[in-house]
């Protein structure tokens, strides 16, 4: 029988929060949240009831689960947001207007990353943060194959072409690499 690994076994929610500096009051989005939703219901307890954190895919049904369980937790400073990333100008939230945004396993899925970095890009404020964790590209009994990771040297040169300073890069498991951007 094979061992299904999820949630904090596989990425440490609380670390990937921490190295961002995820804080009171602060306005997030997690870009292609997933069904469970891992990191945005640990992101809109940190930010509070003066804080927002939006969920942003393009699977609807991935957004009616988070809307349900946010109306159970009475999470108020969560709301969910349809979109396709790759499309520039297409996600319903305001330019400029986040201090951090999250692409946790996200990219490996598109052929088209520079598309979703730049929409991405778009909604962050001057000096907010982008944090990227994707698969490293080592031999895994689960994860995507090796053709669709992500490679992070070709990452971290996409990004400073758009705009973005590498803070950090950080271990985000034992499956993953994690890397903080700032908007300059």
């Amino acid at each position: 029988m094979a061992t299904i690994i999820g949630g904090n076994a596989l990425l440490d929610a609380d670390l990937i929060l921490e190295k961002v500096q995820i804080g009171d009051k602060l306005r997030i989005a997690d870009f292609g949240c997933g069904a469970s939703g891992h990191f945005i219901f640990a992101a809109a307890r940190i930010v509070g009831k003066k804080g927002k954190v939006y969920a942003v895919d393009i699977l609807k049904t991935v957004l009616e689960t988070i809307n349900k369980r946010a109306k159970v937790e009475n999470l108020e400073n969560l709301e969910t947001v349809w979109t396709n990333l790759e499309i520039f100008g297409a996600t319903k939230i305001e330019a400029g207007s986040l201090d951090i945004g999250l692409l946790i396993n996200t990219l490996y899925q598109s052929h088209k990353r520079a598309e979703i970095l730049r929409e991405t890009i778009r909604m962050i404020k001057s000096g907010g943060k982008i944090e990227v964790v994707e698969w490293k590209n080592v031999a895994a009994p689960f994860g995507p194959p090796a053709e669709e990771k992500v490679k992070k040297d070709l990452l971290i040169q996409a990004a400073k072409k758009l705009g973005l300073s590498l803070e950090e890069e950080f271990e985000a498991g034992q499956y993953h690499f994690g890397l903080v951007f700032t908007k300059l």
